[in-house]
């Protein structure tokens, strides 16, 4: 049986933005120079000047240690007429994957040798007494604008990732929208997605057919044959895309020299294979079981503040997943085991299994069986 809509993507897309333009004293595009961010950004442009909300609010934290080609294209899209720039080049914290040396790189810090100069444009000054690029946008939503509702748009879509599908589907965020969550519920502040239905080849037709502006470094990463979901154009260094590293110094050589000068790491990532940052996987033959080898890079691949928090999270999910269903799900300690290797700081890939299919599965068998022995407890005691 098939099934047909009433809408194609991207007339939803914009229903659904007529919506938030209605419903918000403020819209922000967040911006990446990725491909779903130039969709979200354009649908949202043109939204804005059918309702006559021009200039439309555009943000970029830069990152720094960005590729050229992404500098490039955000600097094309801040400079137009009908955006207002929020490009902010101002001091933050950003996990360095590529050494147990220097855990950190401390975007735009004073005194270093930075891999580009700030441009004109930008704000430069970080007066949100936060650093960490997670937690960033909720604090410039709420220092700037803390009195006004305001709907942060991003480029996000759930076919990148089944974990995706399952926090943009289930549960309402805002009245009846799933797709996003919240920043302050008082001041109603948000952040939604509005294509996150969009498939890949959605996204690249309405950047044919409108013949719009993209970042370059996507046909050079065709060129290399990377896959499409490994196709990023932001920060470089981090849990989740140190892969780039490879590509880095051939596609753009001279962002490789300035990044090897700014951060401890980089060459020697530069120089050895993939694989070196994998998940191995075969368990190494001197260790009992995988639960063993992850306490074993605990112990000597982490330094000893690392060592500290690494416990407190391995602890915790132990406490919460550990149980005669969960023994036999290996992939828990296969993920903190590539958090280690990968100095995943911020837990991002432990959060990506957490909130994963098969573990959302299993957390509901475990209500389920809950309720029906409260319904067997009742009906035996009353």
């Amino acid at each position: 049986m098939k099934i047909y809509l009433k809408d194609n993507v991207i007339e939803a897309a914009k229903k659904r933005m007529h919506y938030l333009f209605s419903e918000f004293d403020e819209v922000i595009v967040g911006f990446s120079g990725g491909k779903d961010s130039t969709c979200t950004f354009h649908v949202a442009l043109e939204v804005a000047t059918e309702l006559g909300r021009l200039p439309l609010k555009v943000c970029f934290i830069d990152q720094e240690a960005e590729w050229g080609a992404t500098i490039d294209y955000v600097k094309r899209v801040m400079y137009r007429e009908d955006v207002e720039p929020l490009w902010y080049q101002m001091p933050l914290s950003m996990t360095n994957s590529t050494s147990t040396e220097e855990d950190w790189l401390n975007c735009w810090e004073e005194g270093k040798e930075w891999i580009r100069e700030k441009d004109p444009i930008s704000i430069k000054e970080n007066t949100y007494n936060q650093y960490r690029f997670k937690e960033l946008f909720g604090d410039i939503l709420k220092k700037d604008y803390p009195d006004k509702s305001v709907c942060y748009l991003a480029g996000v879509r759930t076919d990148e990732s089944p974990t995706r599908f399952v926090a943009l589907t289930q549960g309402a965020t805002y009245k009846h929208l799933t797709y996003g969550r919240c920043y302050s519920t008082a001041r109603q502040q948000m952040v939604l997605y509005p294509i996150y239905d969009w498939r890949l080849d959605d996204v690249w037709k309405y950047i044919y057919d409108n013949d719009l502006d993209y970042c370059e470094i996507y046909d050079r990463f065709y060129q290399y044959g990377v896959p499409n979901r490994n196709m990023r154009v932001s920060n470089v260094h981090h849990e989740t895309a140190i892969a780039h590293l490879y590509y880095l110094q051939e596609i753009e050589p001279n962002t490789w020299n300035a990044l090897t000068k700014r951060l401890k790491g980089i060459n020697t990532a530069g120089q050895m294979n993939k694989a070196s940052y994998e998940m191995p996987k075969e368990l190494p033959y001197m260790f009992e079981d995988w639960a063993e080898y992850r306490d074993y890079l605990v112990d000597n691949m982490l330094p000893p503040d690392s060592q500290d928090k690494f416990r407190k999270e391995i602890a915790r999910l132990k406490l919460k997943y550990e149980d005669e269903g969960m023994k036999q799900l290996n992939s828990l300690y296969k993920v903190q085991i590539q958090s280690i290797i990968i100095n995943d700081y911020e837990f991002t890939k432990l959060n990506n299994w957490e909130k994963g299919p098969a573990v959302h599965g299993w957390r509901q068998f475990q209500v389920g069986k809950y309720h029906k022995q409260q319904l067997k407890n009742k009906y035996i005691y009353d």
